[in-house]
């Protein structure tokens, strides 16, 4: 079995043929220029990515998204992670927790699948700290979220994923496609 994932992202590329391979799926990349809109509600991200990318591909696709949420700063960045892990610098992110005691953060990873059939979405909530000094290579927000003692670039500095890939929400998703594979072919 096959499906295509719209990304340009090697690191969620990565995740998602790690948590495939175990259901004897394929990932295949495809490579989109999709105009990806802000928004403070991360569904809406999400759907109308997944949209657009089955608007191109004409065929079953799959679309992965993140949101943000730092409750000591009322949900910042919330849907906005694209853009201001561009502007930010990974001290930025430190600065703004320097009066903060509660360092809490978690990311929501969001997948959607698109057939002819409609759209279908999964979501999972990881929670982890914002470190007091950047850590590892990556963008901003990379360097300085920590999962489970260490930052997400300091887990892809040795080669590891961040969480084990049953983890992931693509484990789900894949759980998921492999059952509906088999039902529709009863």
């Amino acid at each position: 079995m096959k499906i295509l994932f719209a990304t340009g992202n090697k690191r969620k590329l990565d995740e998602a043929q790690a948590a495939c391979t175990d259901f004897g799926i394929t990932v295949e990349q495809v490579r989109l220029e999709i105009d990806e809109i802000q928004h403070h509600d991360p569904m809406k991200i999400t759907e109308h990515k997944i949209n657009e990318a089955y608007k191109f591909a004409k065929k079953p696709i799959v679309v992965n998204d993140a949101s943000w949420n730092i409750p000591s700063l009322r949900g910042f960045p919330g849907g906005y992670m694209k853009d201001v892990a561009e502007w930010f610098l990974p001290e930025d992110f430190i600065s703004l927790m320097q009066n903060k005691s509660a360092r809490k953060i978690s990311v929501t990873e969001t997948i959607a699948y698109k057939d002819a059939g409609g759209i279908k979405f999964f979501s999972q909530e990881y929670w982890g700290e914002v470190a007091t000094k950047p850590r590892g290579n990556g963008n901003s927000i990379e360097r300085v979220a920590e999962f489970n003692g260490e930052t997400i670039g300091e887990r892809r500095d040795k080669g590891l994923f961040v969480f084990d890939p049953k983890d992931y929400i693509w484990y789900q998703f894949a759980r998921w496609l492999v059952d509906k594979e088999f039902s529709t072919k009863k």
